[in-house]
């Protein structure tokens, strides 16, 4: 049987710090034991993640199950209806307004998340153009609320790739690749968009969802994503343990303290805050999510 907790292989496809007791009260204590599969298969349902190390708890044992796309490109799918659900950065349900939110489970943070950052030389007032992780877009649209909260309106660029972001003034990076880069010698100042939200509203920041399709009957999906979430977090010690994923020391602090994820009343605070800002510096339209148990 292939080892569920291994790395998931990726298949091309056709996101000042909290207050340590809070954040501790976002994640269940996880019992050692190694994870087991759980039963059943997503067929016939045809599903989608990002490979980030956060999303890791939230697709345990469906590795093999899932097509893995950057959160730009899982929207794609979504859009094109090539996907049934995916976890998805939340900006896609608040501009769209076809999808169905799986309640009770995402990807937050409560303060500083390490892995949503600018990385910037010139102070925040004095900054003129920002260059983007392409993968990224709930992160590009907070940092332009953020921005446009202090009055500034930078030009936002494409990233051309991961290889050139230490030579840009200002980059806003996700993901692994911005942990890579917390992580190597650094040049820049960072900011760190979980602690930047954080300071300016004392609510918690979503990153992604499960994504459902709304016209497509998903009960069973439904289930089998709450079972993976369950055993996620049951077993997070093992997780922490067994994955290579840089250090361990530093995958205990990210998924036990800057990640958590649950969608509770906080975090549906924080998101109907998001929208609202959203709509007061775009154009676009945005929905109010549709919680589905």
């Amino acid at each position: 049987m292939d080892d569920p907790t291994a790395p998931p292989p990726l298949r091309l496809a056709p996101t000042p710090p909290a207050p340590t007791q809070r954040r501790a009260q976002t994640e269940p204590a996880a019992p050692s034991a190694s994870p087991q599969t759980p039963e059943g298969s997503l067929a016939p349902f045809r599903v989608g993640s990002v490979p980030y190390l956060n999303t890791v708890p939230l697709t345990c044992g469906l590795e093999q199950q899932l097509v893995f796309a950057t959160p730009a490109r899982l929207a794609e799918l979504l859009r094109r209806d090539e996907l049934d659900a995916a976890l998805v950065s939340v900006t896609e349900v608040l501009f769209t307004n076809r999808y169905d939110v799986l309640d009770g489970i995402a990807i937050a943070s409560l303060g500083e998340v390490q892995s949503v950052l600018l990385a910037h030389r010139p102070p925040l007032a004095e900054l003129s153009e920002v260059h983007c992780d392409t993968a990224s877009l709930t992160s590009v649209n907070l940092l332009r609320v953020l921005l446009a909260e202090r009055g500034l309106h930078p030009t936002f660029t494409p990233l051309p790739n991961y290889a050139q972001a230490s030579a840009c003034d200002a980059v806003l990076l996700i993901g692994d690749p911005a942990l890579d880069f917390l992580r190597a010698p650094l040049t820049h100042t960072i900011w760190d968009l979980g602690t930047a939200w954080f300071e300016g509203t004392q609510l918690p920041f979503v990153y992604a969802v499960w994504a459902l399709r709304r016209d497509v009957p998903n009960e069973p999906l439904r289930r089998r994503l709450r079972q993976a979430r369950d055993l996620g977090l049951d077993t997070l010690d093992h997780i922490i343990r067994t994955r290579t994923e840089y250090d361990r020391d530093f995958r205990q602090d990210y998924l036990r303290w800057h990640i958590h994820y649950h969608l509770g009343t906080d975090e549906k605070r924080g998101l109907a805050r998001f929208a609202a800002l959203l709509a007061k510096h775009g154009s676009a339209p945005v929905y109010a999510p549709v919680f589905v148990e």
